[in-house]
């Protein structure tokens, strides 16, 4: 098992949309998050945006990617289950990242509080992997 944990304020998530707008949102998320935090009545929610960002910054720290790897945000995408439950899918950097290691299966919980958004991600091995 190999964890990630990480805590977001929001009110930091919205000043970075409010200075740097759709450049700022297209860089970190994909259009199924920012379609997933997004309300018809009022517009993009902050802290479920938060809550993602949170949920990338914990998977990165169970992926613990190289410096020099380049791991885009968008590798690491936050959905919903037909149950409405968060997952996590793996593109592309992040996908290799988590086969090199070994890394199978994945859990993660957010929360949004107040001015806070927090996530775990729990990243399970393979019983026959060794880490290199």
């Amino acid at each position: 098992m190999v964890v990630g944990i990480d805590l977001v304020r929001v009110g930091q998530m919205a000043e970075s949309i409010g200075q740097f707008g759709a450049r700022f949102l297209g860089r970190i998320f994909t259009p199924g998050e920012i379609a997933d935090c997004t309300r018809p009545a009022t517009g993009l929610d902050a802290s479920r945006l938060a809550a993602r960002f949170a949920a990338k910054e914990a998977m990165r720290k169970v992926l613990r990617p190289e410096r020099d790897e380049g791991l885009g945000w968008q590798a690491i995408e936050i959905c919903r289950t037909p149950s409405g439950a968060p997952e996590i899918v793996l593109h592309g950097g992040a996908r290799e990242l988590a086969d090199r290691a070994g890394l199978v299966a994945f859990s993660v919980s957010f929360t949004h509080e107040a001015d806070y958004a927090s996530a775990v991600v729990l990243g399970e091995r393979r019983l026959s992997h060794v880490a290199t």
